[in-house]
């Protein structure tokens, strides 16, 4: 087949489309007056950081005075768990919940509150990434003030059970946050339906630009300040208000969420098509839950080799992709998640992940799996820890059971 260009790592980012890039473009140059100003402009520009809070809370089932526009999800993950924290050491509670499997931006931050004095339970997950509203519930505690557990994982892509987390956390008078960068767009979100107290995202997910996000805080929520300063975002968040950002993501988070169902269907089955394909290649195996899963998302683990190696034999074919190694950190380990869900060291470093944008096509499906099978044959060839493997398991060396 006739080399081509696929991008399939639309969980990382995704490029700006057409429609969001034409409703930001005026917003650099002709209305780009600051939106705290009191001319014409500046009102035009205030006008419009509206009209996209208004968009963005319809998007999501909220109240326009409920969206706060952030840098991203980074900063709202941030906000609503150190903000969540302070609002609970008033009271005399100090303890967090969340899971093994959380993005960093969640993870980090509970690690940087436990050095100040906070406990933070981080319950596992199962073989899929699963966790329960039992489990929630069991580990609530007297002194509990957040639980934080996101809604779906960025690299497994399995989504967890919010609107049952969110019911128990409603029960036991415990302030519910979750981290939906990788759902908002792709699964259908009510937040008053699920409980949900606090909700990020971020623009870069679902075709607006990098540097865009925001938090969905409910009324009643007074989370203290993460940035100082100005008087923007109605005193809670400092910083001349990134219009054209603004304005992209409610044009971008309104696309994605406008034909959610029909858009599922059609992905799902280019993601299963590319799952069934992969499985093909012996010694593989799928991560994550099979059914409850975000519809572009494909993480496998290839057996014998390393995922930096494949991920650039795959980019010199036109391939994009993402490998569960952190590769770009600088370590040598394998992701947090694959180990969470108990793969040993060595299959977790030959995990491969797959994101399917709304562009996806089967041929783009097909391509990959014209040139996946070989690329694995060739690493395997060369490397050590596949001939052990073999050696140890009784495998011919395509990964097949010798006779």
């Amino acid at each position: 087949m006739e080399k081509r260009f696929v991008y399939a790592d639309n969980a990382a980012t995704t490029r700006v489309t057409k429609n969001v890039l034409d409703v930001m473009l005026p917003y650099f140059t002709e209305g780009y007056g600051n939106a705290s100003s009191i001319y014409q402009l500046g009102m035009d520009a205030a006008k419009a950081v509206l009209a996209a809070r208004e968009k963005v809370a319809a998007a999501l089932g909220a109240k326009v005075n409920e969206i706060y526009f952030t840098a991203g999800g980074s900063e709202s993950d941030n906000w609503a768990i150190k903000g969540a924290a302070e609002l609970g050491a008033k009271k005399g509670k100090k303890h967090i919940i969340t899971t093994a499997i959380e993005h960093h931006a969640v993870l980090h931050t509970c690690e940087y509150l436990e050095k100040h004095g906070f406990e933070v339970t981080y319950l596992p997950v199962d073989e899929y990434g699963r966790v329960t509203a039992q489990q929630v519930a069991d580990a609530i505690r007297e002194d509990t003030c957040l639980v934080t557990i996101m809604f779906a994982n960025n690299e497994i892509g399995t989504i967890m059970p919010i609107p049952e987390i969110g019911a128990v956390c409603k029960e036991k008078k415990v302030m519910f946050h979750t981290d939906a960068v990788q759902a908002v767009g792709h699964v259908e979100i009510d937040v008053k339906a699920m409980d949900i107290d606090m909700l990020s995202l971020s623009g870069h997910k679902i075709h607006a630009p990098k540097g865009i996000g925001a938090l969905y805080m409910r009324n009643g929520i007074a989370l203290p300040n993460l940035i100082a300063g100005g008087a923007q975002e109605r005193g809670k968040r400092a910083g001349t208000e990134n219009v054209p950002g603004i304005v992209g993501l409610a044009e971008a988070i309104t696309t994605a969420c406008a034909d959610i169902p029909e858009k599922t269907v059609r992905i799902s089955a280019l993601r299963d098509k590319l799952i069934e394909g992969i499985l093909k290649i012996p010694q593989t195996r799928l991560n994550g839950d099979a059914k409850q899963r975000l519809a572009g998302n494909v993480n496998v683990s290839i057996r014998g080799i390393e995922g930096e190696s494949l991920l650039l034999m795959l980019d010199l074919n036109g391939i994009c992709a993402s490998s569960g190694s952190a590769c770009t950190s600088g370590s040598l380990d394998p992701s947090h998640v694959l180990l969470a869900i108990g793969l040993p060291h060595e299959i977790a470093h030959g995990s491969l992940r797959l994101s399917l944008g709304e562009d996806a096509t089967e041929e783009d499906v097909d391509y990959i799996l014209s040139v996946l099978p070989g690329i694995v044959a060739r690493l395997r060839s060369m490397s050590p820890l596949w001939e052990r493997v073999c050696k140890n398991e009784n495998l011919n060396p395509d990964g097949t059971p010798k006779a």
